[in-house]
């Protein structure tokens, strides 16, 4: 059961994160290499000036390479981008369709998205792909824009493995089956995907607002397309639209990570180049939106949720050189708390958040800004003050420092992305969405190029209010229009890219757990306020990235009793000012370092996260022992971070999914309201933030926070003798915090109960269940349950995938956890689905069947292979990623473990027999013994 800790972290998250003011490049985590280590961290290998060319095969010519990514192209047309990167034991591949909810005509709508979901139902030689990549422990899916539509995959480096994927993918491109009966057996899964975006007032308020916005360009549609289109598809215009689309000289195959060049262009040959180019000439596209001549607004009433206010704007297309200005330009608008949006309405007390940010598109797309109203603000007056910041006050107010902040932290999100093979990979089917894959390289020429006139410039250009669509409509008696978007010139941009050049060599790391144990230097740091524990992994990285969890704890249950969010909050305010830095100069720091940090506070346990370079890391440490050390709490970011927490505790309040599991989590609980790990209601949350105070922090901070149970785990490229000296400075003088001692959470007894829950006016219902578990992860039986799990509900060829979703239809996303503690007898076994309203009995139902049909057979030797074998290959996965190794090393630390214990893990999976899965699981896993919560709307409309 998830205590308040869990709860409010995740609240925490969710209330924080606004969308970005720029589109920025994918981020993904380090990516991760090995060296032979040395006493200030791994050799380091020099950028060639030239990449070597694999021979080509016959029908496969090169077009151009641009610093390690190189295009080629089969005589059918088919476009192959390779960017080989050995530093990360992993390799991603993406295949990306120009196609996209634009193409669909008249009654086609969410056509290009169906297809999606078609293609991995199969084909003769593969009838259930899904299950397929699971085996093989690929971590796949697909993805539909209005744009494009992509199918990709990252799995642990092997060429066996990439060899299947790819034939996989040519054989997708040919012969996927779009049959009638998978069509009728994936409808009630789409319909589910709708009614779970038609669960969030944001989403249809966006989705209203475009579609006021465009009169007749297919932009002002939704990408899964109108219901009664969807409905009535027939299976031959599908299969049309299949062959219209779905063909080489419409398709880019993108392959990054570890792999071999030279090999992957011979199988692309084999599997891609007898697939003749089409004699058909692809339908054209006519149509382009009139310049707007006149404000717009929409009004949407439902039920839940707090007030948003919009206004979106027309925008060129992505590729032309206003489009980034005016991107760039959103980005400083909502930056926060710098920006004029920011200032003019959370400031003000008018909104609790703002967000803008401008949609890429092929073709003229838009930006939308935004603020979400707390409670008792008059939305019409933020949405009044929203539109006089875009359109009469904001654009004035920026100034250079904005524009270095927005410009810094893009192009620090271009290097890191670069960086990463599978964020690369992303990264290049967006830019083809929007028109030519060398958009990735030109947008970081146009970022440097950008001036603060003609980002003013542009904005003033096209921040009018005829180009607005919004909840309010304004009459204007003198309209200013929009200029009509010119043609993208990409050709003087691309000239100035440096072709030919490759990526700095990073030397491939053994991720096997002996290797990495090895690797990682393990030491306890003895100071006088209390001794630090290390766990130290130095390795080459690509772009000399580094990642580092600190683990601080202090006190105990006792202690902590009657503090409430106290620990939580004072946590959250550590990022938001000391006494000699603001909450903007802190960010501004953090940009200026080209790192993140984080604070998450667990119960007693403060984890600080930061990603750095090794350039940097030394630096971010001292920040962080300045805030820990220093902070200042500001009154003004208090209440704004209160604000942000009721809006979203208020919105969860009619949240199907939080109603399902806030109530589970209640359930039998020991724990009284004053100890920490109690899981309050909604109610009580909010009556908790209003007794938060600035001085209830700081005694909280004067009496807990110090020295003395301290832990740090880093991965990367790094200087082992430096981070030493930054710990001992940053530590030096600093008070012992009271001794700690690790909250337990023993098992507890749970009476099997079914509960309704009612969410009014939601289309979609949310179903979980959990039953507690008597046992730790040292029983025997603990390797046989995990298995257990994953071949009831852990993957895409589960029995409850495969029963609940693939054969009925009847949930989007259906599957099941188990946990257990390294510490003492206690875990639990969840379950866990979402359905339409009026689909919740039958789902309720199914997932029994389902049960009962799998304790009653159980599984086969052969699919406890395959699932052993599949597990492997997502630990191995894992394993290759900087950010996995850091969070098990720290989690190593506390347990007094190594990655020798996953190998423990590793042996006693392998071992594993078919009876042994069979009676761990029937003895545990009782149905009888769950208990059930429902949250739906009892009186759903049809």
């Amino acid at each position: 059961m998830l205590p308040l800790k869990s709860l409010l972290s995740a609240l925490l998250a969710l209330c924080l994160l606004a969308p970005a003011g720029l589109p920025r490049p994918a981020l993904a985590e380090p990516a991760a290499a090995s060296p032979a280590a040395t006493a200030s961290g791994p050799a380091r290998a020099p950028a060639p000036a030239t990449a070597p060319s694999p021979a080509l095969p016959a029908g496969v010519r090169q077009v151009v390479m641009i610093e390690g990514v190189t295009e080629y192209r089969l005589d059918n047309g088919l476009q192959v981008l390779l960017a080989p990167d050995d530093s990360r034991a992993q390799t991603t591949v993406n295949m990306s369709y120009r196609v996209g909810s634009r193409n669909e005509g008249p009654g086609e709508t969410g056509m290009a998205h169906l297809l999606e979901h078609l293609l991995f139902r199969g084909s003769p030689k593969h009838p259930d792909a899904l299950a397929e990549f699971a085996r093989r422990g690929l971590a796949a899916n697909g993805s539909t824009t209005a744009d494009l539509t992509n199918y990709y995959a990252t799995f642990a480096s092997d060429p066996e493995t990439l060899r299947w994927y790819l034939s996989w993918q040519a054989d997708a491109m040919l012969n996927a089956r779009i049959a009638r009966a998978d069509l009728d057996a994936e409808m009630p899964v789409v319909r589910n995907e709708m009614e779970r975006g038609e669960n969030s007032p944001f989403s249809m308020l966006m989705q209203q607002v475009a579609a006021a916005a465009y009169v007749w360009h297919p932009y002002g549609r939704s990408v899964i397309g109108a219901r009664s289109d969807v409905e009535h598809v027939g299976i031959e215009a599908l299969r049309a639209f299949y062959h219209r689309y779905y063909q080489p000289d419409n398709a880019t195959l993108i392959v990054a990570g570890r792999f071999d060049a030279g090999q992957v262009l011979q199988w692309i040959a084999q599997d891609f180049g007898p697939v003749a180019r089409p004699a058909r000439t692809l339908p054209p596209e006519y149509t382009v939106e009139p310049v707007q001549q006149g404000a717009r607004s929409v009004t949407l009433r439902r039920i839940g949720g707090s007030p948003i206010a919009l206004a979106q704007y027309h925008l060129p297309e992505a590729a032309s050189d206003a489009y980034t200005a005016l991107a760039i330009g959103a980005a400083m608008l909502a930056d926060t708390p710098a920006g004029p949006l920011y200032q003019a309405l959370v400031a003000k007390d008018l909104a609790s958040s703002v967000f803008g940010f401008a949609r890429a598109m092929k073709q003229p797309g838009y930006a939308v800004f935004g603020a979400q109203v707390q409670p008792g603000a008059d939305p019409q007056a933020a949405l009044a003050a929203l539109e006089r910041g875009l359109e009469a006050d904001g654009v004035g107010q920026l100034d250079q420092a904005g524009l270095e902040r927005i410009r810094t932290a893009w192009l620090n999100d271009w290097k890191q992305t670069f960086d990463q093979p599978g964020a690369l990979a992303q990264a290049l089917s967006d830019a083809i969405a929007r028109g030519d894959w060398r958009l990735f390289f030109v947008e970081r020429l146009r970022v440097r190029a950008l001036t603060l006139d003609g980002i003013r410039a542009q904005l003033g250009a096209w921040l009018l209010p005829s180009n607005r669509t919004s909840g309010l409509y304004l009459p204007t008696p003198q309209p200013k229009d929009a200029p009509a978007p010119a043609p993208a010139d990409l050709e003087p941009w691309i000239r100035q890219i440096e072709t030919g050049t490759g990526r700095p060599a990073v030397a491939a790391f053994d991720t096997r757990p002996p290797a990495i144990d090895a690797a990682t230097r393990r030491s306890v740091l003895a100071l006088p306020n209390g001794p630090v524990e290390l766990a130290l992994l130095p390795k080459e990285t690509a772009g000399g990235r580094v990642h580092a969890v600190l683990r601080m704890g202090f006190a105990d249950a006792d202690a902590l009793r009657g503090q409430g969010l106290v620990p939580f909050v004072t946590g959250a305010m550590l990022l938001r000012g000391t006494a000699d830095m603001s909450r903007q100069q802190i960010e501004d720091r953090l940009n200026e370092l080209d790192s993140d940090l984080s604070f998450g506070t667990d119960g007693n346990v403060l984890s600080v996260s930061m990603r750095s370079s090794r350039e940097h890391l030394p630096d971010v440490l001292d920040l962080v022992f300045h805030l820990l050390r220093a902070p200042a709490f500001p009154e003004d970011e208090l209440e704004r971070l209160k604000r942000s927490l009721r809006t979203q505790v208020e919105d969860d309040a009619s949240s199907p999914a939080f109603l399902a599991r806030n109530t589970l989590q209640r359930h039998d609980q020991p724990w009284d309201p004053a100890d920490v790990r109690y899981t309050p209601t909604t109610g009580e949350i909010l009556a908790q933030l209003g007794e938060l105070s600035r001085e209830r922090l700081q005694r909280f901070h004067a009496r807990f926070y110090g020295a003395g149970h301290l832990a740090l785990a880093v991965v990367g490229d790094f200087d082992p003798a430096a981070v030493e000296r930054r710990l001992r400075a940053g530590l030096d003088g600093w008070r012992a915090a009271p001794a700690y001692e690790r909250l337990a959470e023993p098992w507890y007894a749970m009476k099997p109960e079914t509960f309704r829950i009612p969410a009014p006016g939601k289309a979609n219902a949310e179903y979980r269940a959990a039953v507690p578990l008597k046992l730790r992860d040292t029983d025997p039986r603990w390797p046989a349950l995990m298995l257990a799990n994953y071949l009831l509900g852990g993957s895409e060829d589960s029995r409850l995938w495969q029963g609940i979703r693939v054969r009925g239809g009847l949930s989007y996303g259906v599957g099941s956890a188990v946990n257990a503690s390294s510490f003492e007898d206690s875990g639990a076994w969840t379950l866990y689905a979402s359905t339409a309203a009026r689909n919740a009995g039958a789902l309720q139902d199914a997932i029994r069947t389902v049960l009962d049909e799998t304790l009653k057979t159980g599984f086969t030797q052969a699919e406890v292979d395959q699932g052993v074998q599949s597990l492997l290959n997502y630990m191995e996965l894992g394993r290759s990623d900087d950010g996995y190794l850091v969070s098990h090393w720290i989690g190593y630390l506390e347990t007094d473990r190594s990655f020798a214990w996953q190998q423990h893990i590793i042996d006693r999976l392998r071992g594993l027999k078919a009876a042994e899965v069979n009676a761990a699981m029937r003895e545990l896993l009782q149905p009888d013994a769950l208990s059930i919560a429902v949250a739906a709307d009892p009186d759903p409309k049809p």
